[in-house]
């Protein structure tokens, strides 16, 4: 009996010996296979760790390259803005200046106005003045040495016609006449020689007329056998002497720039004072 419990003893034991390492190993490799699977979740977090820093990365470069553009656009907007701001400092100063000029415009415009007001007046009193100068003209050319005669009472006499034409300006006719009273004194200054028809005894010749200022008017015939002094008071053409001849040649040839100037001496009849 004794034995016999002592072999069942043993063969428990055995048998709980192998349970035990039966459960041993299956721990063992329960655990291995508690550590892979642990590895494997490890390295799949490690994984999405590294593709969430991949991540962070790549929003943190694409913010940045948002920030450097914004960073351009600000600067590009800073430069057009102080532009701005000088282009108005300029502009302002400008139109300061401006304004300078169109004040001083106002005040032209407004003196241009005040005197285009009393042209009206004025025209009141400068056509009749001009109509008096014209016929005191008149008067002088009829009265005075008649050189170029038939030039000066043209002239006259298109003063009268300028005097009716509408067309023509105030201040234009008011010229036109000072010109005539210019041209008509410039004569008493002149040494000139021309050539034009004269009557004498019923007969037209065509002779070179020579006239010093108003002091002394002659004529001579072309073949300078002939020659004749103008007598103002009395109106009327004196014949001269062969002695005279050669002096009058000389001083047509002068006026004519024909002959160097020298002294000539030439019969002078006084003109008559104009009144």
């Amino acid at each position: 009996m004794l034995f016999g419990a002592v072999d069942s003893l043993q063969d428990w034991l055995g048998t709980m010996s192998v349970m035990k390492k039966t459960k041993l190993a299956s721990a063992v490799i329960g655990a291995v296979a508690l550590t892979v699977t642990g590895m494997a979740s490890a390295a799949d977090a490690l994984t999405n760790i590294q593709n969430a820093d991949k991540q962070i990365q790549q929003d943190a470069v694409n913010s940045q390259q948002k920030i450097n553009k914004l960073y351009d656009q600000t600067q590009d907007m800073l430069y057009e803005y102080r532009q701005v701001v000088d282009e108005t400092e300029t502009l302002a100063h400008y139109n300061d200046y401006v304004q300078t000029l169109v004040d001083d415009q106002d005040l032209r415009i407004a003196s241009l106005q005040e005197q285009i007001n009393g042209i009206e007046r004025t025209k009141q009193g400068v056509v009749p003045l001009m109509t008096r100068m014209i016929s005191s003209l008149e008067q002088f050319v009829a009265m005075d040495v008649p050189f170029k005669a038939d030039e000066r009472t043209a002239r006259v006499n298109r003063l009268k016609e300028v005097m009716g034409d509408s067309n023509i300006s105030t201040s234009e006719k008011y010229r036109l006449v000072l010109d005539a009273y210019q041209i008509e004194n410039e004569y008493g200054n002149k040494m000139d020689a021309y050539e034009g028809k004269l009557s004498i005894d019923g007969k037209e010749l065509t002779v070179d007329f020579f006239h010093l200022g108003r002091v002394v008017f002659l004529a001579q015939s072309l073949d300078q056998q002939n020659a004749w002094v103008w007598d103002n008071e009395s109106r009327s053409w004196n014949a001269l002497g062969d002695g005279s001849m050669r002096a009058v040649s000389n001083a047509i040839k002068m006026a004519r720039r024909q002959a160097a100037p020298d002294l000539i001496k030439l019969p002078v009849q006084a003109a008559e004072s104009a009144e």
